[in-house]
Order: structure tokens, then sequence, then C-alpha cells
């Protein structure tokens, strides 16, 4: 179905080459799933499977790609290609551009030529699959992250193409919703779909994967049967993250003697006439590792968005280290909490590692910046990499930079929202490990995460959402 011969690619302006001498042959109703570190490549394989390298990237690419046995350069484009191939990318906000879920789903419909009836039916049961007819009228923008993943999968199914090319599909799912992306893809598999995905996480993939390909610094390391590969300890690490040992057990001072730096009074917000909170209290005290966990939709990115004031509540208050979060200026709030966003590439616009970091410096007026840059530079590991242009690093680098940007700014609290997504296990580890060490520090830390085990591992209380509201809390009675 799809046959790479000796593809190596560079992209334009960049030093070295993203991927180096890759071979592979995609049988028909395969399964074949890749793997390894942020910038391994795995993206640019995906990209060179589906010919977009060929006819969309201006880049130096050598070797050949075939799909169904002709190569990609005799198709007449990607429009042509997308007949056969569908492709997932791993950011679904590249791929959003109608203005209601189901408007993304009907546009790739009605690009098959099917009657009325067939798209109707069609529509219906992709929604179903998907689990998006509860929102099927609400514009994508204003989803969760998993909630666009699914979105984007189900525009990828409506093509009915026989072969999916999926980079990171449920990066940003929770175990509920990767479960239900499992399912679909069991089925389409048993229908005869061929399936190439991308994934740091093998666990929830075990029964559907035929291959495992393990990929870095743009090569293929290992290829075979999962068990087999498995039982290579490094191979394992990448793709069953270890938390162990991280979460501080030793005896420490109660909280419950100390002022709240965040406190949450009854906070309700409404996205339109949707509520999306309803009703949440709770206290973050000094020092505290906390997780703040639940489904997609659950409210925890809109949640800690009141925390930096970039969302006002509609009805409630919340008091930032002792700031009304009502009416501070976000400029003010920014001093006492920090957040890096789920996709770290939202926040970078400099031309150099450094220069993204000193922009926050000079923003807030901190004191003996130079010293500041080196030693904000140093704790994130990126000191050899200050010079570089940050869209070159890898996600586990760029997620350390984003992390980085907020710790200059010196803030009390550091709120992060999805900070392992993307990352293979042992880049998972090292940006949990930085957390605990700024912690150990005494700064405050809120982390958002669909992933319990880590929650669980990681961080000293665990607070759950589910529609909007507080449902447990391992710091207190709900």
């Amino acid at each position: 179905m799809i046959a790479l011969e000796n593809v190596s690619y560079r992209y334009r302006g960049s030093g070295r080459e993203a991927i180096a001498g890759l071979s592979l042959d995609v049988s028909p109703g395969e399964c074949i799933m890749v793997t390894g570190p942020s910038g391994a490549g795995k993206t640019t394989l995906c990209m060179a499977a589906c010919g977009i390298l060929e006819h969309e990237y201006g880049g130096e690419k050598r070797g050949r790609v075939f799909i169904l046995g002709r190569d990609v350069k005799d198709y007449a484009g990607i429009s042509e290609i997308s007949s056969h191939v569908s492709l997932v990318f791993d950011d679904p906000e590249a791929q959003l551009i109608f203005t209601t879920v189901e408007e993304e789903i009907l546009s790739a419909l009605e690009r098959r030529g099917l009657s009325s009836a067939e798209v109707e039916a069609r529509l219906s049961a992709i929604l179903e699959v998907t689990h998006l007819s509860s929102l099927k009228d609400r514009p994508p923008h204003a989803l969760s992250g998993g909630q666009k993943q699914r979105v984007v999968l189900a525009a990828a199914l409506a093509l009915g193409t026989d072969i999916l090319v999926l980079d990171e599909p449920t990066a940003e799912l929770d175990e509920e919703g990767t479960q239900s992306i499992v399912a679909v893809l069991k089925a389409l598999k048993a229908g005869g779909k061929t399936i190439l995905f991308t994934e740091h996480k093998f666990s929830p993939f075990k029964s559907l994967v035929d291959r495992l390909v393990v990929m870095e610094r743009g090569k293929f390391l290992a290829m075979g049967l999962p068990d087999a590969l498995l039982a290579d300890r490094a191979v394992k690490d990448s793709v069953m993250p270890d938390f162990s040992g991280i979460r501080d057990t030793s005896p420490s001072l109660p909280s419950s003697g100390k002022s709240p730096v965040i406190s949450v009074r009854e906070l309700e917000f409404l996205y339109g006439d949707v509520p999306a909170l309803a009703g949440v209290s709770l206290d973050i005290c000094p020092g505290e590792f906390v997780a703040i966990v639940g489904e997609n939709g659950s409210g925890k990115t809109t949640l800690i968005k009141h925390f930096v004031g970039l969302l006002r509540p509609t009805r409630g208050s919340i008091v930032i280290d002792g700031k009304d979060g009502m009416t501070t200026p976000v400029s003010e709030l920014a001093h006492s909490v920090g957040l890096v966003f789920q996709n770290p590439d939202h926040m970078f616009f400099a031309d150099t590692v450094a220069g993204e970091v000193m922009f926050g410096i000079r923003n807030l007026g901190i004191p003996e910046p130079d010293r500041v840059l080196l030693d904000v530079l140093s704790e994130c590991r990126l000191s050899d990499a200050k010079d570089l242009y940050p869209r070159w690093l890898s996600r586990g680098e760029r997620q350390r930079l984003a992390i980085a940007c907020v710790l200059a700014m010196q803030p009390r609290v550091i709120v992060l929202d999805e900070p392992t997504t993307g990352l293979d296990g042992r880049e998972a580890r090292e940006v949990m490990e930085i957390l605990r060490r700024l912690q150990k520090d005494g700064r405050t830390i809120v982390v958002v995460t669909h992933d319990l085990t880590m929650a669980t591992e990681c961080a000293d209380r665990v607070i759950t959402l589910q529609r909007g509201r507080v449902v447990s809390d391992t710091g207190r009675g709900v």
C-alpha cells in the first residue's frame, strides 16, 4: 500500500536531515505503530508516506515513495493522493477550518459524490463512533484539545480512504477518549483498512499493532513484533513512562495553616450558553504540587485560564496571590502566576531560545537579567540550545523552553496544561523531575493532565473535575 525506498529529507534552512535512509513496506490491512522521542522524525515520516513532502514542501528530498504501487511524484498533487490516503496531523487545530463540527465532517463527505441520503447516513455513523453527536453544532475552536482530536479523525474517516496515516491520534485524549479511538481503529482494521500511526504510548494499542517501529534521530533503530522489541529496556522506557520515585513521600508540613495563593469560590463560567464550570470551590496553598484531572471537556483548561486572568468568572470569585481575579490586569497577575500552554508553540515568536526567555525577563523588569537567563536555561537543560531557532527544537525541548520562559518571570505559581502531551516516556519523566525540583525550591506547581498515573505518582494532591464540578480532591473531602 505504501513503500519507502531509502528516503531522506532535509527541511529548508535546517542543518541536518530530519529523516535519513528510511525504507519501509506497509502491507494491505497492516497496522504499524512508529514510536521514538520527540524530534526523532516521526511526523516527517508521516508526511513522506502521504506524499506531502513531495508536493507541498520545498526541502531537499532523496529516495522514492510509492502509494498503491505508484510513485508519489507521478500523482497530480495532494488532492489526488487524498482520495487514497487520509492524514491526521498531531496538531488538530491545523486541520479545523469550518464553523461547526458537523460542517467539518460534511466537507469531507461531500467531496465523495455521495447522494444526500448516503451523506446523512454516514455523517450520523461517524458522529456516533467518534462520540461527537452531542457536539455537532459546536464551533471546533471552542472544544477541548481532545475533542478537537476526535473531530479531525472523524473528518479523515469521512473521506473513506483505504489508508490512514495518523500522527499521534490520541496525544490529547483522556483514557476514555483513547479507548474510543482504539475501538474505531480496530473496526477499521477489521474492515481491511491499512493504518500507519505514530504514538508514544503503546499499552492501549497492544491488541491492534502488527509491527512496532522505533525511530531516533531520523533513523529506524528497530522494527519487528511488539513483544520482541519491548524486551529491550530502552524501547520499553520510551513507550511506557515510569514516574516512580518522583513524588516526595517524606513527611511535610501541613498546608492547612497557610494562606492560599489561589482561592476559588463558587466559580461559574459559560461559553455562550454552554456551562464549562459550575460552582467550583478550592484553595491551593504555597508549595503544593497539585494535579487537576478529568475527562476531555470537564473544565480543566477553563479553570486554569482563570488563574492567569485569560478568563473572568461569569459568577463567583477568584483571588490570586491576594489579587482579585475578576479585575486585576493580566500583566499584573503574571508576576504571581505563569501559564505553560498545552501547545508550547503558541508561546514562541523570537528568533532564538535565549530571545524567547529574555522577553519575559525584560518585560517584567526582572533584576540581573543575564544571570536569570543563564540560570533558567541551565535548570531546563537548554544551555547548549540558547542560540537556536525555537522551532528547530524537538517537542521535548520546546516543552522545556516553554517552562523556562515562565520560570524566568519568577512567578510564585507555575501552571502547566498537559505538559507531557507529545512526549515519550523518558521526556515526560524529565519534565516532571524539573517540576519537582521547582517545588522543592519553593514554587507552587499546578498541572492539568488526563494521565491519572502520572498525576498520582508525581503530585501530592489530585483534584478531579467532571462536567465543570469538583468531584474529588485528595487534599480535602468533597
